[in-house]
């Protein structure tokens, strides 16, 4: 039982070992690609430059436009001598929409009021009118420039990002708004097509922290980012950012977002990227639960054949322990185990049980005539007949020598037949000598018998004398028989009583 205590946790330890140590590197693995992710993440320069380098592309190039129509002479002369023709005008902001894909062309004048664009006069600012405020506001500001969120009465009052340019004649004094519109939808489309590409989502607010454009239309000119979840709480330090890219991080219904945010002087609007922390290690998650699965595989693999080895190398060991090499037969030791349950049993139970010990008639002279290899093979087959005459729940043990014991659970007149079917079985089969020898003959070989039965108080030492005893009888009396300690007794009590 202690033998198989330690087989059983030896194969708990090895297990344990093997399952601590792969879920540990497992869980270090997916600890370290993560932060080496979130590393990544945060330092990645050349994507937030590849995205401010496309946007760029697709926002500056209008303002550039605006710029050149601004400085264009054509257009100042045409102002300057009284905007006699519209056809000039028109014709040329229909060539810088066409040519340029825009999805407006617009020019204000100052001295008229006339909203010209690529259709014609739409019609004269006032301000009165509330669409038109942008305009006054942008002239009491003095800028060259601005980018304004609007809708567009020309296109059905479409959401539009104009682009606002100051027309100065040759003096530096104001002759009009000159300038280009860019579709939201457009722009949006263009947002989320980069948001598929760089799996972030990608959005503009203007100083005061109103979304300006944002592939969701619903949210530009409603939504401040003060009054957002999470990204409130840190709006004030975003709307402080330089035109360097500066990393904040805030939690939203649920999810861990880091932020990237860029001041782009050009609009004079912040760019904000943010990336979904959780989204970005879900093929780090699969990763690593294709590691568990795999693992689990390998380490369920693993410990099969380690409880296979350890079971084959302990079978062994314990066939080893308990077994005698040459014969097969059971060892001295295990006849101690035997013993013990068997007089356990006879004492609970009051089962019987008997010993007969047998050996073979002149061994020596087999040995000293044939040689060992001989004589052992002689053991082997007389081992191996006597273990085919007893029963399942009989034991063969090899006592020493040429000596063999067998424990039965029989009275003793039955042990005695068994005795006597080893003894006959073993006599009427044929040993043949080795073929090398020329005579080849076959040989006989006997075993004398002894039988004692179990009584209360016995120890094997004592059944063992008294087997010893009835087998010596056997051997004075001409050997090839069985002697019982029973028969032997009451042969003693005869002799005395004549």
């Amino acid at each position: 039982m202690s033998i198989i205590s330690i087989r059983t946790k030896l194969i708990l330890a090895l297990s344990l070992i093997l399952v601590l140590a792969f879920l540990g590197m497992s869980a270090l693995n997916y600890h370290v690609s993560k932060n080496s992710l979130r590393k990544s993440i945060i330092g990645e320069a050349l994507t937030r430059d590849t995205i401010f380098s496309e946007i760029q592309k697709d926002l500056i190039s209008p303002l550039h436009v605006s710029s050149l129509m601004a400085n264009d002479t054509f257009l100042k002369d045409w102002v300057i001598d009284g905007e006699k023709d519209i056809d000039p005008i028109i014709k040329y902001l229909s060539e810088i929409k066409a040519r340029y894909q825009f999805f407006s062309s617009f020019f204000i004048s100052e001295q008229t009021g006339n909203y010209y664009h690529s259709d014609g006069i739409l019609k004269k600012i006032s301000r009165a009118d509330p669409h038109d405020v942008w305009y006054y506001e942008f002239k009491n500001r003095g800028v060259d420039y601005d980018l304004d969120v609007d809708t567009n009465e020309a296109a059905q009052n479409t959401l539009t990002i104009f682009i606002n340019h100051r027309l100065n004649d040759y003096e530096g004094n104001l002759l009009g708004v000159i300038g280009v519109g860019l579709s939201i939808d457009h722009i949006g489309y263009l947002l989320d097509s980069y948001r598929k590409k760089y799996i972030r989502n990608i959005y503009f607010v203007d100083p005061s922290g109103i979304i300006q454009v944002h592939p969701n239309k619903k949210l530009i000119e409603k939504i401040n980012i003060f009054e957002q979840e999470g990204i409130g709480n840190i709006a004030g330090k975003i709307l402080t950012a330089d035109s360097k890219p500066s990393v904040f991080e805030f939690n939203r219904n649920g999810t861990h977002i880091l932020l990237t945010v860029r001041y782009i002087a050009e609009f004079d609007w912040f760019l904000l990227v943010e990336q979904d922390q959780d989204m970005a290690l879900t093929d780090i998650r699969k990763n690593f639960i294709r590691n568990l699965i795999f693992g689990f595989i390998i380490t369920c693999l693993i410990i099969a054949i380690n409880i296979f080895t350890v079971n084959y190398f302990q079978g062994r060991l314990e066939v080893m322990a308990t077994t005698d090499k040459l014969t097969g037969a059971n060892n001295r030791r295990e006849l101690d185990h035997f013993f013990k349950h068997a007089a356990y049993l006879a004492k609970r139970k009051d089962i019987p049980f008997c010993l007969i010990i047998f050996d073979i008639d002149k061994f020596k002279q087999i040995n000293d005539t044939l040689g060992h290899l001989h004589g052992d093979k002689v053991l082997k087959d007389a081992a191996l007949i006597a273990h085919k005459q007893i029963r399942k729940n009989d034991y063969l043990v090899r006592w020493g020598g040429d000596e063999f014991i067998v424990l039965t659970y029989n009275i003793i007149d039955d042990a005695k037949i068994i005795a006597e079917r080893i003894r006959k079985s073993i006599f009427e089969t044929d040993f043949f000598l080795d073929k090398t020898l020329k005579d080849k003959k076959r040989m006989r070989i006997s075993i004398s018998c002894g039988i004692t039965r179990y009584r209360h108080g016995d120890t094997l030492e004592t059944m063992v004398a008294r087997m010893d005893n009835a087998l010596y009888k056997a051997k004075e009396n001409g050997r090839n028989q069985t002697i019982a300690e029973e028969e032997e007794n009451r042969r003693t009590q005869a002799r005395r009583f004549k």
